[in-house]
């Protein structure tokens, strides 16, 4: 059943591929080519126009791939087309630029931006397409839930976001005996979740589904991630996990501190007139301080001025108390809600990493006195910041403004433990579609800004 989900999954991938190549060729073979061939710039035969179109596949499909245009079934429908469009855009831009450089001039933009958008029309009606085929032939997973001595609403909570895709149609707790849940997973269910039960409990029946073909999700506790990190050596002839101190190759570090600054350099430069924008109309507001200057702590918990525009009113913490901005703070500022929104209020933080205070792909640095909050009910918090503070990170990419601090932890070791130099070009790209998510950008509710992780089961 899960290969042929498989197979059909990729064939409806590449059939959508390949429709929005069509729209390409022909704008290629009747729009551009003859554009340039008068001009006497090119004169390709059969192989030339395929090396045309191949360049053109490769970047769609890298792109599709990267942002998640190809996860059909995977993701929901809305963001597999919000997905596609950023593709979309990538692959056409570089496109339009590849053909201005044929000509040695500007090419015309029309016919680019007729095919960026009969390619949205396109992947809009093909992915409402494949979501009716998905949902029609591959009904939603059947889960058996079995959970410890933590709450398990915020993890039912999760699930129903994605009732296309699995139904919790039964909950136990490790309480009712191993005896008694190994009997019940060999019921009719699609996979079994394991939520936060003890080790022994879980290892005992991770074996037992193992052993028989039945599907689990697990959610992992720290070492798990830490594990995910480590080295895979064969000193004997027994298989050896190595997990030690992180550190960044001298290699690492120096390409990772070459495309901060690489990059931070381009957008100073493009940003520049939004940031005159923003500071003018900042300023005009309440006549207060364009800037907001605040102690964060980066790597090895050194502490650093992080630079944003105001967002929040003068005296947004007049009583010293630090705080989390919360879901429709009142303390935020008209100017400030839209700047927050657009992620405009972070630019500034382009001179931290020229400074070398921050890079552009790390865990978002924290205040201290909200670090030592986190610490006293989730020591393992520390173990963020082995590495330099990050302007977006893993956590951002992957998780949301108001995820827990235990799971955004959980998030930003997965990013230390597994880091390579494409890991951080994977995420810039990524970046750029969360900017445009709401959900990204949303404040945390009131009762998650006090809640942190239970004790871990040893």
């Amino acid at each position: 059943m899960e290969s042929k989900k498989r197979a059909v999954v990729l064939l409806l991938s590449f059939m959508g591929l390949c429709m929005q190549m069509a729209v390409y060729v022909y704008a290629w073979l009747e729009v551009y080519y003859p554009y340039l061939a008068q001009f006497g710039k090119v004169n390709f035969y059969m192989w030339g126009h395929c090396l045309t179109v191949g360049i053109y596949f490769v970047l769609l499909f890298f792109f599709e791939n990267t942002y998640g245009g190809l996860k059909i079934g995977y993701l929901k429908p809305w963001e597999v087309y919000f997905s596609q469009i950023f593709a979309l855009l990538a692959v056409n831009v570089i496109s339009y630029v590849q053909i201005s450089l044929l000509r040695n001039w500007i090419a015309p933009v029309a016919p680019i931006l007729g095919v960026m958008a009969v390619q949205l029309a396109v992947s809009g009606i093909w992915t409402y397409v494949c979501d009716i085929f998905y949902r029609r032939f591959f009904p939603p997973r059947e889960l058996l839930l079995i959970y410890g001595e933590r709450s398990i609403d915020d993890i039912l909570g999760k699930f129903a976001t994605r009732k296309d895709k699995y139904k919790v149609t039964r909950c136990m707790n490790i309480s009712e005996g191993i005896a008694a849940i190994e009997e019940e997973v060999l019921g009719k269910y699609d996979a079994i979740v394991l939520w936060d039960i003890p080790t022994m409990d879980r290892n005992k029946l991770l074996k037992f589904c193992y052993g028989r073909s039945i599907r689990v999700y697990m959610m992992p506790k720290i070492p798990d991630v830490l594990v995910q990190g480590s080295e895979k050596l064969h000193l004997f002839d027994t298989p050896i996990f190595l997990t030690r101190e992180y550190s960044l190759r001298i290699e690492q570090r120096a390409v990772k501190r070459l495309i901060d600054i690489v990059c931070a350099l381009l957008l100073v430069i493009i940003t520049s007139p939004i940031m005159l924008v923003t500071a003018a109309a900042i300023k005009l507001y309440d006549r207060g301080p364009v800037l907001y200057k605040q102690v964060r702590c980066t790597k090895n918990q050194k502490e650093f001025y992080i630079m944003k525009f105001r967002s929040m009113r003068v005296d947004a913490e007049k009583d010293g108390v630090a705080r989390l901005a919360a879901k429709n703070d009142s303390r935020i500022t008209p100017v400030g809600k839209f700047i927050r929104a657009v992620r405009i209020d972070e630019l500034p933080q382009l001179f931290n990493i020229l400074k070398g205070e921050m890079s552009f792909i790390g865990p978002r640095p924290e205040r201290p006195e909200i670090i030592a909050q986190y610490v006293e009910d989730m020591p393992e918090f520390v173990f963020r910041m082995k590495v330099k503070a990050g302007l977006a990170g893993y956590a951002q990419v992957y998780g949301k403004y108001n995820t827990t601090p235990y799971d955004k932890l959980k998030l930003d070791l997965a990013y230390i433990e597994n880091y390579s130099v494409w890991l951080d070009i994977k995420l810039m790209l990524l970046t750029l579609k969360i900017l445009f998510k709401p959900e990204s950008t949303e404040g945390i509710e009131s009762s998650q800004i006090t809640a942190m992780k239970q004790e871990e089961d040893k």
